[in-house]
């Protein structure tokens, strides 16, 4: 107690100044790092650092030498399997954006409008016949595959997803990719899954479904060409031959938080 006080007595101004920067530059680096696979990374380092701090103080010898081997070998290993997230945060630094970036939300109700715009552009497209494959990011960034598309920044409707997968147009071959309520990239290409002992009836699209779900915890929605059937690929698991209904409410289940998703499923029984 008596060692907090006098930390209290000698705080001044130039240590408030020192620890404002100090947030300030953690926060950037929050920002910098967010949609990458950098996030996961930086949680996995805390978790880390505090086990070594709690084992030192619980005097776990050995648990704490080997803790203390595993950080100094992590840090060899950023630089080599995180270059791309480390290149892209220094170019964005380089172009001012490490002074401009800011955290986005999506509200519930913005939310349950995108997965109803998504859900109306899938029964459009599987009626047609038209292939699609929609990726959606939810915690796990996805920056590293928006980056192979074309950038389109635009609000999502069932209108502009539709336009998007017609066949013979420049972004129809690849995904779209869902940030929040903005289709921000199509033509996206994908890693396909390693799974070989998947259905051989199963596409491409499929495949890159079940291979970006396997990487990431994002959400994919499939409209197979050939039959029209759609299916969703999470946790690099596939559930295919979906009806309306059974999509709305598995992308309800997936994208929103339980309260706000009891809501709307009563709201959804109710009208029908």
């Amino acid at each position: 107690m008596d060692g907090w006080l006098i930390a209290i007595e000698r705080f001044n101004l130039l240590n408030a100044i020192d620890i404002i920067i100090v947030a300030y530059l953690l926060y950037r680096l929050l920002l910098l790092i967010r949609g990458t696979r950098a996030v996961q990374l930086l949680q996995g380092i805390i978790f880390i650092l505090m086990a070594t701090a709690l084992s030192s103080l619980l005097h776990l010898t050995t648990v704490n030498w080997l803790l203390n081997k595993i950080l100094t070998l992590g840090f060899f290993a950023i630089p080599i399997v995180f270059q791309p997230e480390l290149r892209r945060a220094l170019e964005q630094v380089g172009r001012g954006g490490f002074f401009s970036l800011s955290f986005r939300s999506t509200a519930p109700e913005e939310t349950q409008q995108l997965i109803a715009e998504i859900v109306k552009s899938t029964q459009v497209l599987s009626k047609a016949k038209i292939g699609a494959l929609i990726v959606i990011e939810r915690e796990t960034g996805l920056t590293e595959y928006i980056e192979t598309g074309t950038l389109v920044e635009g609000l999502v409707s069932s209108q502009l997803l539709i336009n998007t997968f017609i066949p013979n147009t420049p972004l129809h071959d690849g995904a779209v990719v869902v940030r929040g309520r903005r289709l921000v990239s199509a033509g996206c290409f994908l890693p396909l899954t390693e799974n070989r002992n998947l259905d051989k009836e199963l596409g491409t699209r499929h495949r890159a479904a079940l291979g970006v779900t396997e990487q990431s915890d994002a959400v994919a929605v499939v409209v197979s060409e050939e039959t029209g059937k759609i299916s969703i690929a999470v946790d690099g698991v596939l559930t295919r031959d979906l009806s309306e209904n059974a999509l709305f409410e598995l992308l309800t289940t997936l994208l929103t938080p339980r309260r706000t998703r009891r809501l709307h499923l009563l709201g959804r029984k109710a009208e029908s």
